[in-house]
């Protein structure tokens, strides 16, 4: 590429790359048509489980807080998707390695805090219910 070739390229403003949002970096930068299905998505993933509980929905604890810690999940990924841009092209795949080891690492930690929470709540707190008769 000769000096003027590149002088006239920069002159009329247009750029080497045939996409103009493609910046030769690897990342995808969104449109305004993602980030408006990304917050839509998050608004209605808030929404549901939100009237999920206000209205009482469904009786059992349980599986309420499962539902809508399904929910929570799902708008995890709605967020690394849409917000974060995160896919398997962006930095040659390591963005998504690096989000799939957070992701084990924290299951790891959660699931064995709760483990040893529930294990110390047993083992530790018997259920044992003291008569003040036998204080005397």
């Amino acid at each position: 590429m000769s000096a003027s070739t590149s002088h006239d390229t920069l002159a009329s403003g247009t750029h080497a790359h045939p996409n103009p949002d493609a910046h030769g970096d690897g990342h995808d930068h969104g449109t305004r048509r993602t980030y408006l299905i990304g917050f839509a998505l998050s608004v209605i993933l808030t929404a549901i489980p939100f009237w999920l509980v206000m209205a009482d929905v469904i009786a059992d604890t349980m599986i309420a807080t499962l539902v809508i810690m399904a929910f929570g999940v799902v708008q995890i990924f709605v967020h690394m998707v849409y917000f974060l841009h995160m896919n398997t092209k962006s930095e040659g795949g390591w963005t998504m390695m690096a989000a799939i080891f957070t992701i084990i690492v924290i299951v790891i930690a959660l699931s064995g805090s709760l483990w040893v929470m529930f294990h110390l709540n047993t083992n530790m707190m018997p259920g044992h219910i003291m008569n003040p008769a036998d204080l005397i």
